[in-house]
């Protein structure tokens, strides 16, 4: 029986959380085979939309996967928005905000953990500009959530009028991104330590 195998991945920002383009549209999009000769079946852990970053999980194991993407495993993010947020907004967001799921569902969201950050965060970087400062200000929050709908911080983010500019994942469980360069897989022994939030 062939043991099954972990990575930990830094997605740069551009790339999509898959491996196989399934439509024609998609045809020109980067994909996570191209940042490393992954064994057949990796499968990502959860996802990161194209233009989000940070910590992304893979394994050949699906009970793994599972068990992650389960509401007893913390995800944290660093989320530069657009504006200045109020405490009244930040609040908000920790008492959960309705957020829409397509074919007119709307799905409020768990309580969850929010900061704000006094400074940027020692992030490396983005490849591309995020925008000018003269169109105004931003600043920066950790949001700490335990569930993964579709876009759901972005979403989350512009409930409360301030726009996602750029999202980062620092965080799943005990596993944290680090300094781990964009683009750079780690190939790790047990991804087990990831239930222990």
């Amino acid at each position: 029986m062939n043991q099954h195998r972990h990575f930990m991945l830094h997605k740069p920002f551009g790339y999509l959380s898959q491996f196989v383009n399934n439509q024609n549209r998609r045809r020109n999009k980067k994909l996570l085979g191209e940042l490393y000769h992954f064994p057949a079946g990796t499968m990502s852990i959860g996802r990161l939309d194209e233009h989000s970053e940070g910590l992304l999980l893979l394994t050949t194991d699906g009970k793994v996967s599972e068990q992650i993407r389960s509401k007893h495993v913390e995800k944290e993010y660093y989320v530069q928005l657009d504006g200045e947020i109020t405490a009244e907004a930040i609040q908000q967001l920790s008492n959960g905000v309705e957020i829409s799921l397509g074919k007119g569902k709307k799905y409020k969201t768990l309580p969850c953990q929010v900061t704000r950050l006094d400074s940027a965060p020692d992030v490396q970087t983005r490849t591309k500009k995020i925008r000018a400062a003269r169109h105004g200000p931003t600043s920066w929050i950790a949001i700490t959530i335990v569930e993964g709908k579709f876009r759901q911080v972005r979403k989350m983010s512009a409930a409360v009028g301030f726009p996602t500019l750029r999202l980062i994942r620092v965080r799943i469980g005990s596993i944290v991104l680090n300094d781990l360069p964009a683009g750079k897989v780690i190939e790790v022994d047990d991804l087990y330590k990831a239930y222990k939030t």
